[in-house]
């Protein structure tokens, strides 16, 4: 079914935005990139697109669209992962993480089964460079006990960071994949908050 020329300029923008950043925009954001007067217009657009066969929506998930290719045939659905602000990838930190939304990933496309225990978090700082991890990137998590070499997000004696965890001895260690940075050794306490599962760029890609 052919398209208005509104109707190609929208999915053209859910195209460019989700190619450059991984990330479906906001009915906010397509409301403010096209000048409508609400967010109910921006979602009376997407229904149409919907309508016409070159995305589906998924019920119940903020921006969650699967964009639908001209054969018929719906690409890797996007899902949902909330993002808890930032984690330093370089000193400790003492600020607890907040929530800022949600990434929006093909999970298929990277083997990943989000669940429950799934989360994202922006990464600040470079003592992860050496495994790839750039300042901006946002690393996905899971909730379960580490092994070791995992790259890790941990609270070590009340400071939250991202390093590699890696045990030997028996005793377990943070080790930072950056000459600069020294390892940290737990005094008293060293919690694991998640294990890396998956790599967002800043710029987009995997």
């Amino acid at each position: 079914m052919k398209l208005t020329q509104r109707q190609q300029e929208l999915l053209d923008y859910l195209k460019d935005q989700h190619a450059a950043s991984g990330i479906m925009p906001s009915t906010r954001e397509i409301q403010e990139h096209f000048g409508f007067a609400s967010q109910t217009a921006a979602v009376s657009h997407l229904r149409a697109l919907e309508r016409k066969g070159v995305v589906r929506r998924l019920p119940n998930k903020a921006r969650a669209l699967t964009l639908v290719d001209e054969g018929g045939l719906e690409r890797e659905p996007i899902v949902d992962i909330p993002i808890y602000g930032m984690i330093p990838a370089g000193y400790g930190d003492e600020t607890p993480p907040e929530p800022e939304g949600c990434l929006s990933v093909d999970a298929r496309s990277i083997c990943l089964k989000p669940s429950d225990k799934t989360f994202a978090l922006r990464v600040r700082g470079d003592s992860m460079i050496d495994a790839h991890i750039c300042h901006g990137d946002h690393v996905i998590l899971e909730q379960r006990e580490p092994r070791n070499q995992d790259i890790v997000a941990a609270l070590i004696d009340g400071e939250t960071t991202l390093k590699r965890y890696v045990t030997e001895n028996r005793k377990p260690f943070l080790k930072a994949e950056n000459p600069d940075y020294p390892d940290l050794l737990p005094a008293r306490e060293l919690l694991i908050q998640g294990v890396m599962v998956g790599l967002v760029r800043s710029g987009g890609k995997w």
